[in-house]
Parts: C-alpha cells; structure tokens; sequence
C-alpha cells in the first residue's frame, strides 16, 4: 500500500456574493414583496464551495434562493478598483473566523 503525499490544504477565503431570492412560505421577507437581493459574505477554499454553502444556509432558513453572482474575494475586488469601507471588510473577516456566512444587506423586491 502506498501512502500518497498529503495534498496542501488551501486556505478559506472570503467571497462577496449577491444572491437572488425568490418567495417561499416562511421566508421572513417583507410582506408585498416578490424576492430581494443579499449581499452576503461567505468562506470557501474556492467560489464554487463559497456558492454552496450560502445555497444552503439560505434554503435551511426557508428562502428560495434564484441565482447567485460572484464578485471575488477581497483582494480581487480591491484590484478591480471597488471602494469597500472598514465596516465591510470586518464582516469579511468575521466571516473567515467564523467559516459562516454571513448576510450584509437585503433589499427586496416589489413589482
């Protein structure tokens, strides 16, 4: 039996997402409202895991979420000239301490 070498673990990091919800029963959005946006911060060792694991959290908490954008990790938002203040770069950080997500903003929809 050969041992294979272990494989370096990758680091988390922090990715910006927003996330597109639809209605569903018990979803907490405000009444009147078609869906809403959230703008969440998750950890992953890549975007794809980052995507999944803010899918799910969403869906245990009874919203149906529609479709989710990437926007890159900070370093990558920082080199595309986006201006993100102290406040936002502390939920990015709590977010990789945590391994969490973690919902900044929700804006919903009405038609």
């Amino acid at each position: 039996m050969t041992d294979k070498p272990a494989k370096p673990k990758k680091p988390q990091q922090v990715y910006t997402l927003l996330v597109e919800v639809g209605r569903h029963e018990g979803d907490g959005l405000p009444e009147g409202s078609t869906g809403a946006a959230l703008m969440c911060y998750a950890s992953g060792v890549d975007e794809a895991e980052a995507v999944r694991e803010t899918v799910a959290i969403l869906k245990q908490a009874d919203l149906a979420p529609l479709d989710v954008s990437g926007y890159g990790t900070l370093d990558e938002r920082l080199a595309e000239g986006h201006d993100i203040d102290d406040e936002e770069k502390e939920l990015m950080q709590r977010a990789l301490e945590e391994n969490s997500v973690i919902v900044a903003q929700m804006t919903p929809f009405y038609d």
